[in-house]
């Protein structure tokens, strides 16, 4: 089936979300939309499936316009979509889950699980998913879930695929499995488009490539062009994707965490026993799949988790047990991985979030008054320092775009006296402009002697910023592995198989 869309609009307000946007998909083709965090791609999509509607413009299916109410009604004209987050009911089974919305009957009412079970065992046969149709969804790894979601649509017949941000929670081996899925359905004479915003995948599987830029489509590319060309169309100018930095210069080990445990409200065992150090000059990332330890492991170096056992000390001194402000006190900087929830107030201006968490003293607070001209000052100079792209100090914080923010936080908790900096996912929803600035400041840090430790899920971003990696599963550290191991061996430690045991295995910096 040939999808086209001609002219597609959608506005929020003021804010134009996609702007006369024109796309054709053909059959049998991996049609790739390439931009930025928040450009418009998924928008563009939502309108496709039914949930959004377009102020203007037209969705063709096979040359015929078609109006979707919902996305009942795109379902049942043959575009289904595997969202980036998955619609499934966790307590439920893989059948129970396919039939979901599309429930059969026996006779006398009763549900039809032995037609789903049929189902999802034909699609799984047919491209060797090997999915059991009994299994609790809840208890699959995420790789297999999003399998279920992939034999969702199928189960309904589905001519046209969108796939947004699919390998967002998957290791890299489960990402060359999807690829292969991929090109597959393609080769059956599925059209799929394939909402990305990383350059090694548009270049491994796409057909073509189309690239969106704040909600208006800037150009199209061939799988050929060099992630240099593709990087430019999608911010509009020139990028350096390569992080530049030398080999560290290592003092005496800063961090030193050993036996940590951090327990969850209902008692369940968060962050296993993990120990590491890291010495000054050096930058630790730790890597693995979302949702296993890495946002508990910076939260309890941070002091914001209650129930934490073990020892976290920095330059000798004991933090577990102490509070976030005496952590901060004691020279820790910290890039939180929400940086709308934890990092910022949205409705506080520039300034006012610049000095958040600095108002119980000189030089921002003297006999308990603020003083303006002193923060101001402050301000202007750090805007300008880290590039931050606004009209003055005093735009509101959530009026800037996701890298603007995240220079804002990275502003304010590097202008500290530091003594460990720790970032979670620093360049999450960030354009590829501001990555470039936010790794350049990373570099920097590790190369003034302090310690850094960087939580991040993109294995590329991962190897590009680490000294060493350290690998977490479930709770647990699987290894700390040289920067320059195999992104195989990298996979397969995030899928929680050990490498190979050797000197740098042991959690302890060469």
């Amino acid at each position: 089936m040939r999808l086209e869309l001609r002219g597609i609009t959608k506005r929020f307000g003021a804010l134009v979300a996609n702007d006369h946007i024109d796309l054709v998909v053909e059959p049998g083709e991996i049609h790739c939309l390439l931009g930025e965090n928040g450009a418009g791609k998924s928008t563009l999509m939502n309108v496709l499936y039914g949930l959004y509607q377009a102020d203007e413009g037209q969705i063709l299916l096979d040359d015929a316009v078609q109006e979707f109410d919902g996305p009942g009604d795109a379902m049942a004209a043959g575009i289904g979509m595997v969202h980036q987050h998955f619609m499934l009911v966790p307590v439920f089974t893989v059948a129970e889950n396919v039939m979901l919305g599309h429930e059969s009957t026996r006779a006398g009412g009763v549900l039809d699980l032995d037609a789903a079970r049929a189902k999802v065992t034909e699609i799984s046969a047919r491209f060797g998913f090997h999915v059991d149709p009994d299994a609790l969804v809840e208890d699959l790894p995420v790789g297999v879930q999003q399998r279920v979601e992939i034999i969702k649509a199928l189960s309904h017949d589905a001519d046209i695929l969108v796939f947004d941000e699919p390998t967002a929670v998957l290791t890299p081996q489960e990402t060359d499995e999807l690829m292969g899925i991929m090109r597959q359905l393609r080769d059956e004479g599925t059209a799929i488009v394939f909402i990305t915003h990383k350059l090694r995948e548009v270049r491994e599987v796409a057909d073509r490539i189309t690239v969106i830029r704040h909600g208006k489509v800037v150009g199209e590319a061939s799988p050929s062009a060099s992630d240099g060309e593709l990087a430019s169309l999608m911010v509009g100018r020139a990028v350096e994707l390569v992080v530049a930095k030398d080999e560290p210069t290592l003092r005496e080990n800063a961090l030193e965490v050993t036996d940590l445990e951090v327990v969850g409200p209902g008692g369940q065992v968060l962050v296993d026993r993990v120990s590491f150090s890291v010495r000054g000059g050096e930058v630790l990332v730790v890597a693995g799949v979302q949702g296993n330890g890495q946002t508990e492991l910076t939260e309890a170096l941070l002091g914001l988790q209650e129930q934490v056992r073990g020892s976290i000390q920095l330059d000798g001194q004991e933090l577990v047990g102490r509070t976030v402000r005496q952590i901060l006190r004691a020279g820790v900087g910290f890039v939180p991985e929400d940086r709308n929830t934890d990092g910022l107030v949205g409705e506080f201006t520039i300034a006012e979030n610049l000095v958040l968490d600095r108002t119980d003293g000189p030089p921002f607070v003297r006999r308990g008054s603020l003083q303006l001209r002193a923060r101001d000052s402050f301000a202007r100079e750090k805007v300008a320092e880290f590039d931050v792209r606004t009209q003055g100090i005093e735009t509101r914080v959530g009026r800037l775009s996701g890298g603007n923010q995240q220079k804002v936080v990275l502003a304010r908790e590097l202008s500290r006296e530091l003594r460990l900096f720790v970032a979670a996912q620093p360049t999450r929803g960030v354009d590829v402009g501001s990555i470039e600035f936010i790794h350049k400041r990373i570099v920097e840090t590790r190369d003034t002697g302090i310690p850094v430790v960087v939580v991040s899920t993109e294995l590329d971003e991962a190897v590009a910023l680490a000294d060493r990696i350290m690998v977490m599963y479930r709770g647990s550290v699987v290894g700390i592995v040289p920067a320059d191991t195999p992104r195989d061996t990298l996979g397969l430690m995030m899928a929680g198989i050990p490498p190979e045991t050797g000197p740098q295995n042991e959690g302890d910096a060469a």
